[in-house]
């Protein structure tokens, strides 16, 4: 049976305990060499019967021990296991990313294809239940992973996401969107949206009309996230030969701009949002956040997990115990009558010290 601890960091207060233990050590320490200095040994057990140097000692250690107790409590000790069964509740999102060579154009940092799989990241970082898949398009469009709860296998696939020389030229958002579109169930009951990321670039693939038939067809929104430099472009860069060079065509150097009517014309007839990203960082999981608020949540497949017991109650438990025995011994033993000094002893005593 393993122990583990959730909060190892808490350990850092046993330097707290450590410095209180060696005050109080020194504390008593002193204590004593001080008592012995002024009243002789004999002496003190006739005016102070009851005194006691150990136990402020005792009551000390007490105290140092339960503190380290309650530190050991603050670490969220866990051993043993429990299964739970949970309950997954969400929508379903398709991420469409464009892989045209466009989306190497770099007045996005680091490009804007290396851009669109970090907005991505940050999305499903923000995801709790909600099903996910890709689509990926340049000449064709293609379903890269089907809907999933599996965030890792969709990242994973994010990750491998190259550009394409497609045969057939340019971007096809139209045909993606169509793609994207039939990943989702009929007769799902889940709420239902595409992600598009892109520069919005397309070669007559009708991605408005696309747009609208799958909303008024099957209420599916579309968010549309514009990636690149609306007015100045950047250029595409190439490999020629080990050279890095830029894109030609015609004698002339290609630049490739973010086309934002397009995107906001999509989103508009899908009942979406355009987001006109840019070359600037966005919290795009915020804002799907919001956008898809009022989406529609299926359930889905119930999952069995097994979590380790939290057993934080017995160091507390300890700790508790050894403070009520702290509080229970006093400084002095209780003395009986026998044991008790007369007055007129006391009395003598201090006319003889004078």
């Amino acid at each position: 049976m393993g122990i583990e601890f959730n909060n190892l960091s808490a350990l850092n207060w046993l330097w707290l305990v450590a410095a209180l233990a060696v005050i109080a050590s020194m504390a008593i320490a002193w204590r004593r060499r001080a008592m012995r200095a002024m009243i002789d040994a004999k002496l003190l057990g006739k005016i102070a019967p009851g005194f006691s140097i150990w136990r402020p000692a005792i009551r000390h250690s007490l105290l140092i021990l339960a503190m380290i107790a309650l530190v050991t409590a603050m670490t969220d000790p866990r051993w043993g296991t429990q299964t739970e069964e949970i309950k997954r509740r969400g929508a379903d999102v398709m991420f469409v990313v464009d892989v045209s060579r466009s989306m190497l154009a770099e007045d996005a940092t680091p490009n804007r294809l290396g851009r669109a799989k970090s907005f991505i990241d940050d999305a499903v970082r923000q995801m709790a239940g909600d099903r996910v898949g890709l689509v990926d398009f340049a000449g064709v469009a293609a379903m890269r992973t089907p809907l999933t709860l599996n965030y890792g296998a969709l990242m994973s696939s994010v990750d491998d996401l190259e550009p394409k020389d497609a045969a057939r030229g340019g971007s096809m958002l139209g045909d993606a969107i169509r793609v994207a579109a039939e990943s989702f169930s009929s007769d799902a009951t889940a709420g239902r949206a595409i992600v598009v990321l892109t520069d919005g670039e397309d070669m007559g693939s009708d991605p408005v009309a696309a747009a609208k038939e799958i909303y008024e067809k099957q209420r599916i929104r579309i968010v549309t996230v514009g990636l690149g430099d609306s007015r100045d472009g950047g250029r595409i860069p190439v490999d020629k030969d080990g050279q890095r060079t830029w894109l030609v065509h015609d004698g002339q150097e290609v630049w490739s701009r973010m086309d934002p009517n397009t995107l906001r014309e999509v989103a508009q007839s899908a009942g979406g949002l355009f987001v006109p990203a840019g070359t600037a960082q966005v919290d795009l999981g915020e804002i799907l956040q919001r956008s898809f608020a009022d989406l529609e949540r299926g359930e889905f497949e119930t999952s069995t997990i097994a979590r380790a017991i939290p057993r934080f109650q017995w160091p507390a438990g300890i700790a508790f115990v050894l403070l009520l025995l702290e509080c229970m011994i006093p400084d002095r033993k209780s003395l009986s009558k026998r044991s008790q000094v007369p007055a007129a002893t006391l009395i003598s005593v201090q006319r003889g010290g004078a």
